[in-house]
């Protein structure tokens, strides 16, 4: 089985090629030759999802998986939400969106967050979505040079470290990503299989 994950994230991709079992051929927006940007300008974070999955199949013609990730704290109502990789701005910078969030939560006692990822399944006419979510909060500075994104400022539940400072073995058996892959994977293992 081929599929294709629209990414162009090299850091994503690696993520969930750990997750993905070896019999599934994954494949990336560029593997199949696919540079534009796909606008992603749904008002939620599935929204953006779905966009992206049916712009691979109907263009491509490939099945098709994309994901969309926001992380949403509790006392910004939210926020940055399904505008987190471009929250300090379009150049998409993470050391920016990081910069920003903290200066918001600097008066803010509860920095409780949680990340979010939607994957959407584009497969024939069909779209499957899948959720996964991982809580825990806001730390007050960046810890750890791992992972991407918001990862260094992030401490999930449970644990002393942020993303950033772990496995990533570890951070795709607890994180949102992960748990979403594990929903898909379920999904389509048991489809696959009738």
């Amino acid at each position: 089985m081929t599929l294709v994950f629209a990414t162009n994230n090299p850091n994503k991709l690696k993520e969930v090629q750990a997750l993905i079992p070896s019999h599934i051929v994954l494949k990336s927006l560029e593997d199949i030759g696919c540079y534009e940007d796909i606008v992603e300008d749904a008002p939620t974070i599935e929204g953006n999802a779905i966009l992206k999955a049916q712009y691979v199949k109907n263009k491509y013609g490939y099945d098709c998986f994309a994901d969309d990730t926001g992380l949403e704290v509790t006392s910004l109502h939210d926020e940055p939400g399904v505008f987190s990789a471009r929250y300090a701005g379009p150049q998409k910078n993470a050391s920016d969106n990081m910069n920003k969030l903290l200066i918001n939560l600097a008066t803010q006692t509860d920095r409780s967050a949680q990340f979010k990822t939607v994957i959407a399944f584009a497969k024939t006419d069909q779209i499957h979505t899948f959720e996964g979510v991982c809580k825990g909060h806001i730390t007050k500075e960046r810890q750890g040079d791992g992972g991407f994104g918001y990862d260094p400022i992030f401490r999930p539940e449970g644990y002393e470290a942020t993303f950033a400072q772990m496995a990533l073995a570890l951070k795709g058996k607890i994180g949102h990503r992960g748990k979403a892959v594990s929903k898909f994977i379920a999904y389509i293992t048991n489809t696959t299989s009738q």
